[in-house]
């Protein structure tokens, strides 16, 4: 018997829907149908079995609505590389293409009217239609990619979504107008700069202005639609001075007068060049919604911007927002070329899912000028699109001709609505071109001589959407010559106005955000600060960090942790680092300040001894003891970071500009670590407050110390912070007890104002007997920036300056030699050095005739270099490892062979 003859009665539509279902979620199809589904490749196989010598076909219309339910799939897959997105260039050619004979169908089926059509909402309709249709759908001005995606929801989504309208808007005349004033702004303020300042740089966005319509429609919408009450913008260079005027609506006349290069009003900010800063501002729509804007200051390393505008995009979730991430879009435009090549845009790509850095989706828009610099685009990637980088997380991406005034505003409003529904990550690909050069006094025909050529003979987006609106008739010449000369007439009125001005303004950026924390400078930074806490309050938390809760099933390990907690504080009162770091997090948060701490392994630190989440064994339920202390009046989250340091601390900087009154700490697994984010020291931490008038109170902990593990793993790098440090720009310290480090964290938050924090962190005095204090100490007392022997001062003939751990070293050797003519004084805060209170030690000390600084570093690392240019006090001389080029010897015995002969060379008369 013919076992598929159920076939013939079974209607070919409900088939095809079936099919359909199939390919997006097998497990949602009865078992028989996935059976009959899984025993047949349908696009490949001429669909016969032999049964007991006995062959059976499958019905021939069957057999050919799976052939149509094949190509609809195709072209639902493969359709984004055979669109129409790109203005300037023909595209690569791809196979197979989706031509109907790749599908085994032929001219003669064109016809035919098939039931696949239900899929595309046409009902049974001939092939040429269905062809017709896909092609409108997926191989016009807009590609989209989404396939790939797991989710049956969001499959389900995309397919509904792009069959509405055949994924072509439908603008009413308004919004038309609209669109076209927006991009109307967006190409006459380009020509005008032009004009005005020609050949200085300014990346303008000309090929790619319909960016500005786009953003405005995406924005509109966000407020109006789906209640949206603030934007987070990260860009690049190219368009954002454009994005300022026409979107932010930053004074014109202030822009200008940047393009004059006046200088700056405030002394002491030094600036940076205009399409470097930032803005914020509020903006009321026709309906009465409100939206603030914030766009972020950025540096010449443009990627860096899209993780600080995460991490402050989830300081205000978290902060202003309860959780409810949308109520906040943050948005990141990036460059083609960056997108591609620089390693951040991947790690920040990965944290979208992340707990602790998760921003409820993010709309990525890239502007893609087919070209880098000078590079071309396939010399620049491997990958086939530049936003390849977005299937790491599954995101949809949508390839959109810049050219496409409409196309490009329904993209954004595509992308919005699919980020806004699930909470996911989405890409616009804005296939475009660059008018000039990377900057406009460059040369492109250098390089690109046949682009160029077609380039220079191409419509701008405006003449190209005002010539399709006057022929439907939405609109007339008249119309759009007025609404032109309008804003000529208001750039060149602010053009006039600008040369008045002498100097120019740096605003703050998210003024509000930071009301009533006062820029300060060198002198309050040596300001001593009271950061006493109450002995009872202390003990209070030292209780709730000691003990297992009631109902919780600790490991056994971990409640021997606790029970030494316990030991600690209320027996031998001697209280090591780990200790002292959790009452710091415990104090400030009954003060009403929030703590967020992220790095890798964080949690339980790299050498276990904060141990700031345990897990219940049962439940595996993750407990924070500071959580549960009911006189906290803030939280404190930490996060075991992804394996990411630029990204991470990126974020986290972001986050900490967000919401200054958190402590926000960023912790390397080891000091050299943070290598890997020195673009993020060189162009934020240490200078964004001198450019931007941008202060933040981030906190990094930077593992140090020289105890034979090798060269990346003894040393933070000292020197490279310490040649960061100018003026009042941060503080830097290494700290040798637990006390300091308590008043310092402290101190952090108590300021009024923000500056970053390097802390050199030990390993070893982590747990060393020496390296600890009372419960008085912390209780009582202020950070030092010195510490001061406690010697008999007129015994003393030598004395020498040193930081860290290395203390103890010389410490013990001092000890065993009996040297008491030999004073250590530490230098517990490198930057800013507090002079005042240096002398006061020295002068204590009558009978010195040496001065040394010792460090356990090479000569050409380390703090030495930075001390022989600062410290002014006294003529010193060094002990140290010699000049080498790797902080430390790999093998034990070479390394324990230098620092000895550091050591004695500390305490030699020689």
């Amino acid at each position: 018997m013919d076992k598929f003859s159920f076939l013939n009665a079974v209607h070919t539509g409900f088939i095809a829907d079936l099919y359909d279902k199939y390919l997006i979620n097998p497990d949602s199809v009865e078992p028989s149908w996935r059976s009959f589904f899984q025993g047949y490749d349908l696009a490949n196989e001429n669909y016969s079995l032999t049964d007991e010598e006995e062959t059976v076909e499958i019905p021939q219309e069957v057999r050919k609505e799976f052939l149509v339910v094949d190509l609809i799939n195709g072209y639902r897959t493969r359709g984004h590389l055979f669109t129409k997105t790109n203005p300037v260039r023909d595209r690569r050619q791809y196979q197979p293409t989706l031509d109907i004979e790749n599908f085994g169908l032929s001219e003669n089926d064109l016809e035919i009217e098939f039931s696949a059509g239900d899929i595309l909402g046409l009902g049974k309709t001939s092939l040429s239609n269905i062809i017709d249709n896909l092609k409108s759908i997926y191989c016009d001005s807009i590609g989209v990619e989404y396939t790939y995606m797991r989710n049956p929801e969001k499959l389900k989504w995309w397919n509904d979504r792009l069959n509405k309208n055949d994924n072509h808007p439908d603008y009413s005349t308004e919004a038309k107008k609209y669109i076209l004033g927006k991009l109307n702004q967006a190409v006459t303020f380009e020509s005008f700069l032009q004009t005005k300042y020609v050949g200085q740089k300014r990346f303008s966005l000309e090929g790619g202005e319909t960016l500005i319509p786009g953003i405005a429609v995406m924005l509109r919408d966000a407020a109006e639609k789906f209640g949206v009450k603030e934007c987070v913008l990260g860009m690049a260079h190219r368009g954002r001075l454009n994005t300022l005027v026409n979107i932010f609506k930053k004074p014109v006349r202030e822009l200008f007068s940047e393009f004059e290069g006046k200088d700056f009003e405030d002394e002491d900010i030094d600036g940076d060049v205009k399409y470097h800063l930032g803005l914020t501002l509020s903006k009321t729509y026709r309906d009465g919604n409100e939206i603030k804007m914030n766009l972020v200051p950025n540096p010449s390393h443009l990627e860096t911007v899209a993780a600080v505008a995460e991490g402050i995009t989830r300081a205000k979730i978290d902060r202003k927002y309860d959780g409810d991430s949308s109520k906040i879009l943050p948005i990141i435009i990036h460059g083609d070329a960056a997108i591609a090549g620089q390693g951040i845009a991947y790690e920040v790509v990965q944290m979208a899912k992340l707990n602790g850095y998760k921003t409820g989706g993010t709309v990525h828009i890239v502007v893609n000028n087919q070209i880098g610099f000078t590079t071309n685009y396939l010399d620049a990637r491997s990958s086939t699109y530049c936003t390849d980088v977005g299937k790491v997380t599954l995101s949809p991406v949508l390839h959109v001709n810049a050219d496409d005034t409409e196309a490009v505003c329904h993209a954004m409003e595509m992308a919005l609505e699919f980020r806004m529904r699930f909470e996911a990550d989405v890409f616009i690909d804005l296939l475009g071109y660059r008018k000039y050069g990377h900057n406009e006094g460059d040369e492109p025909r250098f390089t690109q001589p046949k682009l160029y050529k077609a380039i220079s003979k191409h419509k701008n987006p405006k003449d190209i959407y005002a010539s399709q609106l006057i022929e439907e008739g939405s609109i007339d010449k008249s119309y759009l010559t007025s609404i032109t000369n309008e804003f000529k007439e208001m750039l060149n009125t602010e053009f006039d106005k600008s040369k008045e001005d002498t100097t120019s303004k740096v605003k703050e950026f998210m003024e509000s955000t930071w009301k009533g924390f006062e820029r300060q400078e060198k002198g309050a930074m040596l300001t001593t600060l009271d950061t006493s806490y109450s002995e009872e309050n202390l003990n209070n938390i030292a209780k709730i960090v000691s003990t297992v809760p009631e109902g919780a099933n600790f490991v056994r390990k971990a409640e021997r942790i606790l029970q030494g907690r316990a030991k600690m504080a209320f027996e031998t009162n001697e209280l090591d680092w780990g200790m002292a770091e959790n009452l710091a997090y415990g104090s400030l948060m009954e003060e009403g300040f929030n703590i967020r701490i992220s790095g890798q392994d964080v949690e339980r630190g790299t050498f276990s001894h904060r141990h700031a989440i345990l897990r219940d064994e049962v439940s595996e339920e993750r407990i924070n003891l500071l959580n549960i202390n009911p006189n906290s009046k803030g939280k404190m989250t930490i996060y075991n970071s992804l394996l990411s340091e630029y990204g991470v601390l990126g974020f986290d900087y972001g986050y900490a500009m967000g919401n200054p009154n958190t402590l926000t700490i960023w912790e390397a697994q080891f000091g050299d670590f943070s290598n890997g984010a020195q673009i993020m020291f060189d162009q934020y931490i240490s200078a964004a407050e001198d450019k931007w008038k941008a202060q933040n109170g981030i906190v990094v902990l930077l593992p140090h110390g020289y105890e034979g593990q090798g060269s990346e793993h003894s040393s933070a790098r000292i020197e490279r912070y310490l040649q960061l440090c100018a003026e009042d720009n941060m503080t830097v310290a290494n700290c040798t007890t637990p006390a300091n480090f308590y008043h310092l964290l402290r101190r952090q938050m108590k300021r009024n104002y923000r500056k970053p924090l390097i802390v050199f962190t030990p390993k070893s005095l982590l747990r060393h007997p020496k390296a600890v204090n009372t419960i008085q100490e912390l209780a009582n007392g202020e950070f030092q920036e010195v510490i001061d022997d406690t010697l008999n001062t007129d015994g003393v003939k030598k004395m020498v300056f040193c930081m860290g751990k290395f203390y103890y070293d010389l410490l013990a050797e001092r000890e065993e030699l009996q040297r008491d003519d030999v004073a250590l004084i530490r230098i517990e805060q490198l930057f800013p050095l507090h002079e005042e209170k240096i002398q006061k030690i020295i002068d204590r000390y009558p009978n010195v005739t040496e001065y040394i600084w010792a460090q356990e570093e090479p000569r050409n690392m380390g703090a030495w270099s930075y001390m022989l240019q600062r410290f002014e006090l006294k003529n010193l001389s060094v002990r140290s490892r010699k000049y080498y080029a790797v902080p430390a010897a790999g093998s034990s015995t070479r390394f324990k062979k230098r620092h000895r002969a550091v050591i004695d060379s500390v305490f030699s008369n020689e």
